[in-house]
């Protein structure tokens, strides 16, 4: 096996716990605000509570993917609530750019959840369960 293989999914999976960190703390907190995420959330037909449990995934699912805990379940929860970004900008057409934002990123970001709950951690992880430890490289998942 090539040494370096495990470093594909840590790179995937850093990558995109930063990225949902960066789009629930950066963006729905400080940029839009969290009464104004509610208020977009009510605008198109979702109960306000939502915006509260897609903040929290998107926040926590960041954190496990960075530090590699729980990475498929993250992964897994990060898919669904991309999907549903994906739903909710279906019809602002395919290009993220457009006003009210296309479904190409959010279905990007979904697809690559979904590759990361396939391959698992990778290296460079947080081990919980037995105490917390550091794996630098480890083939098992």
């Amino acid at each position: 096996m090539d040494k370096y293989q495990e470093y594909g999914p840590t790179l995937l999976r850093v990558s995109l716990g930063i990225i949902f960190l960066a789009h629930s703390a950066y963006l729905k907190v400080f940029v839009f605000s969290i009464a104004g995420t509610v208020g977009f959330f009510e605008s198109i037909g979702f109960p306000g509570l939502l915006a509260y449990a897609v903040l929290a995934a998107e926040t926590i699912g960041g954190v496990l993917l960075i530090l590699g805990v729980r990475v498929r379940e993250a992964a897994a929860v990060l898919a669904i609530v991309s999907l549903g970004a994906t739903w909710v900008h279906l019809g602002a057409g395919w290009l993220f750019s457009n006003q009210g934002g296309g479904w190409e990123y959010p279905l990007f970001l979904a697809i690559a959840c979904m590759v990361q709950m396939l391959l698992g951690p990778g290296a460079l992880r947080v081990r919980l369960p037995g105490g917390a430890r550091f794996v630098a490289a480890d083939a098992s998942a």
